[in-house]
């Protein structure tokens, strides 16, 4: 579970509650079932379950379910394992839906005050009534329709009696206020649609800013913590809480306060839920757990901890404005996490066959590798070391570049923990392709640096016969500039190369035990996980980070 020092880091809203000195702090993460959970919720929830938890409160999770036509079960269940997986517990697991019948009662108390009014403009005429930014907009001809005419119609709505679109029930608030929210904003809609919760009940339901502060109330909420895009809608939010309290209901409502911070924007990346479903319903990426897409099931298939989620939250803070994130400051948090937790191994992505002339063909030495260098605690794993192995294409150049420390004719390089080898012959296919090389070993070397000499190069390498064939997938950034936004069409600024398949990679024997998520640094290469698609006899890797950061 979370620890204390995720939320450790001081910010004005924790300063703003200890000025309070409030006896009891209730928050809330109240997502849509609309999608998948992003970093951007990963940094709302660190924030509210994490505040709650140091003042000695709580927190509820609570779904916002009230656009069926969006919703469903799939995403609830992704979210609720999402927040578990990061480490927080509920006090409650709530729904809007479960307030329905409140909500719809504390309307039809705003109609009988007069703070609230059946419309029966269009659509198209409720926006040009509406007005603009810089025109004040004009009242309905329906918006001094007497209480009775308004209460009947709404039944009538709620019974199905009219079609989407004839009527919605609507505030009376301002329709001249600069605040475009305050303009007689629209509270219930028709929606003949099924809910999955609630059934084929309702005919209508209740719209976002009306359900949420009345939810908040009900829930006995302290103190609402919104990103900067509700600032504009804090007025209503007060307004509402203000009239129904005010109004003959007789629902029990507490009085939470709003409060705003800056959302999370992340370089190469969206962090809009649209947009990230448009990605997954075109096929950009595969599904909402893609390794390259921001949400949290797809940052925990790539291999990312909760607590290097947790981790990077704490570390970009909480502001009251709006800021963009580089993303070498998520890629260092995981890479440090992982380069303190994560086993070592060997796996060689490219093979290229190294025949060990010198040693006889049935030769099988057993060596012992601690599986990190720094934690004996973490033990040891045995590796065979044969006649043939394979090492990287990559680490053998026949005209090798200047300074290029690796393998050539005629050179020498140490096979990592094991011994120097020499490359006394290159076997090429009659194309002139190379198929493998011939190499004679120092038996003298292993362990110990070789007389007379001194050899700069050390490779990986793993064992021909025993090694495990694997797909490892190396991904990358998703988009290859840091504001995909800033493009006409921001798909135009998709990475071709943010995902690419190696299918003959070779691994130690060790990694095909490995569990689903297991994480190791494959040595000179990077941090990876062990994918979902794996299996005993085909591994599948997803390369979590790099050991540095390489992007340019």
């Amino acid at each position: 579970m979370a620890s204390e020092s995720d939320t450790a880091t001081s910010n004005f809203i924790r300063s703003m509650i200890e000025k309070q000195a409030a006896t009891t702090v209730a928050t809330r993460f109240p997502p849509e079932p609309n999608g998948y959970l992003h970093l951007g919720h990963a940094k709302s929830i660190c924030l509210n379950f994490g505040i709650a938890k140091e003042f000695n409160g709580w927190t509820n999770l609570r779904f916002d379910d009230t656009n069926p036509d969006k919703e469903s079960e799939e995403y609830m269940q992704a979210i609720k394992r999402d927040v578990e997986w990061l480490g927080f517990n509920w006090k409650s697991l709530c729904y809007a839906s479960d307030y329905f019948d409140d909500l719809y009662e504390c309307a039809v108390a705003l109609v009988k005050s007069g703070d609230a009014y059946v419309d029966s403009l269009s659509a198209e005429e409720i926006r040009e009534y509406r007005g603009t930014l810089k025109q004040p907009g004009k009242e309905s001809p329906y918006r001094n329709r007497n209480a009775e005419q308004s209460l009947e119609l709404l039944e009538e709505m709620k019974a199905g009696k009219h079609n989407e679109g004839d009527h919605i029930l609507r505030l009376k608030i301002d329709m001249a206020s600069s605040n475009m929210n305050m303009r007689d904003p629209a509270i219930y809609r028709i929606k003949k649609s099924h809910h999955y919760r609630t059934g084929d009940k309702w005919s209508i339901y209740p719209l976002y800013d009306y359900t949420h502060c009345l939810s908040d109330a009900i829930e006995g909420i302290t103190h609402s913590l919104c990103t900067l895009e509700f600032e504009d809608h804090r007025p209503l939010y007060e307004w509402v809480i203000e009239k129904v309290k005010a109004s003959s209901v007789q629902v029990e409502l507490g009085s939470p306060v709003q409060t705003e911070f800056g959302p999370l924007n992340l370089e190469y990346t969206v962090l809009s839920k649209r947009k990230l479903v448009e990605l997954v319903q075109k096929g950009i990426v595969n599904g909402w757990d893609d390794p390259r897409m921001p949400t949290i099931s797809g940052l925990r298939r790539r291999g990312f901890t909760p607590d290097s989620i947790r981790e990077f939250c704490r570390r970009i803070g909480v502001t009251k404005s709006s800021a963009v994130i580089e993303m070498g400051v998520l890629e260092t948090v995981v890479r440090e996490e992982l380069n303190e937790s994560a086993q070592r191994r060997m796996a060689v992505l490219e093979p290229l066959k190294v025949i060990i002339t010198s040693i006889a063909d049935d030769h099988n030495e057993i060596l012992e590798l601690a599986n990190h260098p720094n934690k004996p605690e973490l033990g040891s794993r045995q590796l065979p070391f044969t006649r043939e192995v394979y090492i990287e294409q990559s680490d053998f150049e026949e005209e090798p570049p200047p300074k290029f420390k690796r393998l050539i004719p005629g050179g020498e390089v140490r096979l990592r923990s094991s011994y120097v080898i020499r490359c006394d012959e290159v076997i090429k296919d009659e194309n002139g392709q190379i198929i493998e090389i011939h190499c004679s070993h120092d038996p003298d070397t292993l362990g110990k640096k070789p007389e007379g000499r001194k050899v700069k190069g050390v490779i990986h390498w793993v064992p021909v016969e025993q090694s495990v064939k694997s797909e490892v997938r190396v991904y990358d950034r998703l988009f290859n500039r840091p504001d995909p936004l800033a493009e006409e069409d921001y798909l135009n600024a998709v990475n071709p190369d943010s995902l690419v398949v190696l299918s003959n990679a070779r691994l130690e024997p060790s990694i095909g035990d490995a569990e689903t998520g297991s994480k190791f640094q494959f040595e000179r290469q990077g941090y990876f996980a062990i994918d979902d698609d794996s299996t005993a006899e085909h591994p599948v890797c997803n390369r979590t980070v790099g050991l540095r950061d390489t992007w340019s």
